[in-house]
């Protein structure tokens, strides 16, 4: 007799051999699924983008004129390539408005 292993359980669930053996396997598969996709929360680069768009956000509310890419990351002290991500994240959620000056672009809050 073989060792019952997630992929023989599968394969003997999708033939049709289903014994109470092939369910306990596939209930402990799902068990370890479950736990898997519980434990995803938001890594530690996520959560500082989500820092830096509510900073970000709370800049350009009090600007009229709005600021380029470049403005706010030396007014924050962070690098354009972390800013512009954000930046378009915003402008894709609603918030922020993109206008091009020229060879400007230019962010402006809602």
């Amino acid at each position: 007799m073989t060792k019952m292993t997630y992929a023989v359980a599968i394969d003997r669930a999708i033939a049709g051999d289903i014994d109470e053996e092939v369910i306990e396997r596939l209930e402990a598969l799902k068990g370890q699924l479950a736990k898997r996709g519980s434990k995803a929360g938001p890594t530690k680069a996520q959560k500082e983008g989500l820092a830096l768009k509510e900073r970000i956000l709370a800049m350009l509310e009090g600007d009229e004129d709005g600021l380029t890419a470049t403005e706010v990351a030396t007014a924050m002290g962070v690098t354009c390539q972390k800013v512009s991500p954000q930046l378009t994240r915003l402008v894709e959620e609603g918030k922020l408005v993109k206008e091009k000056e020229g060879k400007k672009v230019r962010f402006k809050a809602v």
